[in-house]
């Protein structure tokens, strides 16, 4: 038995607590009835998301049986719209939006809704909280009745497409981070069946095993283990009746002259029955395992980069979770480049989650015919360099109106990623004990500074130099502790320029990096300094940021 939460939620405002709700919050009640018509798929549709992910589904289904929820707020909701108990009803709200979506998110799509209708967005955010206070208790009314576990709400939610279909658009669904609304219901019902397939109990067996463990990871290695087992059984049982039947043709053999060819081993019924049943055994073993094994769940985001070069020729790479969405990637820049006038380089990987940028494609395109354009997506994250940044071509605007509200979008700041590696390093610094004196350990910490030097130059700036003093001070600590810790000092570079010139620099700054520790005290013997050039990058080249990752130096633990 399922259920629509949508026309619950929606069958739970009344008219007379929907004309009640609106008269307190000062809004029209048709007014608040369309805001309730957008927010209710849309809070959906988030709760979806959560339960696309095993953690999600589990910290979404323990927020609905917690006590704050109200499993019988659909009876209450008319005493609750009266007097004190609507800022009681907004209160729980409050308490309970984490469980729905992140603030940030919330505020997001009040703000989208409140475009859409006129209402004002502070009404629309009251009006979302009591939506989403009614939607968690009505689920948590639905799985006390039914006995529910958490296996049951993606499949819970999942029944809820149809519902959801008609009434997302694509605004709602930027504002909650779940990219375009068809890309995010194309892709998040079959992550949810995978989900509930992980979570719940697959036989009896299993169940008693997780009475006694409550792991149902454990499960599935046990469940796997058997498997293999029966496999490597049937094998060695097929191959060891293989072999008595062929090491009786050999005797056979012997015993026959040698004008006389020998004839085929008599095989009775019964064995050959017994040597298909072991075949196909084998054969089918491996299939039934592979058939048993629960569908991957997508968790990682899906990536674009793109360079284009000065005759406005781009250059691609990316990652998207299915063959379809790598077509339909170069399917369109087939369309707009042609054949042979682009290089893409596609990895479908099936635990990335649906491209949320798949269907901005059109919008797109222009940008990646735009001499010296670098742009970097991630997820929701877009980061525009190069020419793509220029503000005087205003591609950062035009961004933000194409993604929404949904999407995080902005220019690569060197200053910013300097400043963050520094708060990151000093911190993990403060922290640090001489009982960590491990080479892997000491090695972790120094390398979350940045020394980003000027180009060409391999003299350490100035920023950089705090963070290096502190790097001494560290390595001079575990000395003192008689915990010397030996480093090699590795220089990188970007791939821009020549390779040669590249080794030869990074070499250099890896051994003025070593030449500053050493004059604050290091032991010289304790650190020897490597240039790379550009081998090994860490980051894709064809953006500032990638660039930026790649000019690094990296520490080393020598044991």
């Amino acid at each position: 038995m399922s259920i629509n939460v949508i026309q619950l939620v929606q069958g739970a405002l009344t008219e007379s607590v929907l004309q009640q709700l609106a008269t307190r919050i000062g809004v029209a009640p048709e007014s608040a009835k369309r805001v309730v018509g957008l927010v209710a798929p849309a809070l959906v549709g988030s709760l979806m998301n959560k339960a696309a992910s095993p953690e999600g589904a589990r910290g979404l289904f323990a927020a609905v049986m917690s006590p704050d929820t109200n499993a019988n707020i659909v009876e209450q909701l008319p005493a609750l719209v009266q007097g004190d108990g609507l800022q009681k009803l907004l209160g729980l709200g409050t308490r309970l939006a984490g469980a729905v979506a992140p603030a940030e998110r919330l505020e997001a799509l009040s703000g989208s809704v409140a475009q859409q209708t006129g209402v004002a967005a502070s009404a629309t955010h009251a009006l979302t909280g009591v939506v989403g206070t009614t939607l968690l208790g009505i689920l948590k009314h639905y799985f006390t009745q039914h006995n529910g576990n958490v296996g049951a709400l993606p499949t819970l939610l999942g029944h809820q497409l149809p519902f959801v279909k008609p009434n997302l658009n694509d605004s709602v669904a930027s504002a909650l981070g779940l990219g375009s609304a068809g890309s995010f219901l194309a892709g998040v019902g079959a992550q949810m069946k995978a989900v509930s397939s992980h979570l719940e109990h697959p036989s009896a067996q299993n169940a008693r095993v997780s009475a006694v463990n409550n792991s149902i990871d454990k499960i599935v290695v046990q469940e796997k283990a058997s498997k293999k087992k029966w496999w490597w059984l049937a094998v060695l049982a097929a191959l060891a009746l293989l072999a008595a039947l062929l090491g009786r043709g050999c005797v056979g053999e012997k015993q026959q002259t040698a004008a006389e060819p020998a004839p085929a081993p008599a095989v009775t019924a019964s064995e050959a029955s017994a040597v298909a049943a072991a075949s196909a055994a084998v054969a089918a073993a491996p299939a039934s395992e592979a058939a048993s094994q629960p569908a991957v769940v997508p968790t990682k985001d899906a990536t674009l980069t793109f360079s284009v070069d000065k005759a406005g020729m781009p250059a691609l790479n990316a990652t998207v979770g299915s063959e379809g969405e790598k077509k339909t990637l170069l399917d369109a820049l087939t369309a707009k480049f042609g054949e042979g006038k682009f290089t893409a380089n596609v990895t479908v990987d099936p635990e990335t989650k649906p491209a949320s940028w798949l269907d901005k494609l059109d919008g797109l395109l222009p940008l990646m015919a735009l001499p010296g354009a670098e742009v970097k997506l991630a997820g929701e994250k877009i980061e525009l360099s190069g020419t793509a940044a220029d503000a005087k071509l205003g591609w950062l605007d035009k961004l933000k109106n194409l993604f929404g509200a949904g999407f995080t979008i902005g220019t690569f700041d060197v200053k910013q990623a300097v400043a963050s590696a520094k708060d990151s390093f000093l911190n993990a610094f403060s922290t640090f004990k001489a009982d960590d004196c491990a080479a892997t350990d000491v090695a972790k910490v120094l390398n979350l500074q940045v020394i980003n030097f000027s180009t060409g130059s391999d003299v350490p700036p100035q920023d950089a130099q705090l963070a290096l003093a502190k790097s001494a001070e560290l390595l001079k600590n575990c000395t003192t502790a008689g915990k010397t810790v030996k480093m090699e000092i590795g220089g990188y570079s970007d791939n821009v320029g020549r390779a040669e010139s590249n080794v030869a620099l990074s070499k250099k700054r890896a051994e003025a990096v070593r030449a500053y520790l050493v004059k604050h005290g290091v032991p010289a013997e304790s650190l020897m300094a490597q240039g790379y050039g550009d081998a090994n990058p860490v980051a894709d080249n064809s953006t500032a940021s990638g660039r930026f990752a790649n000019r690094r130096i990296e520490f080393k633990g020598q044991e």
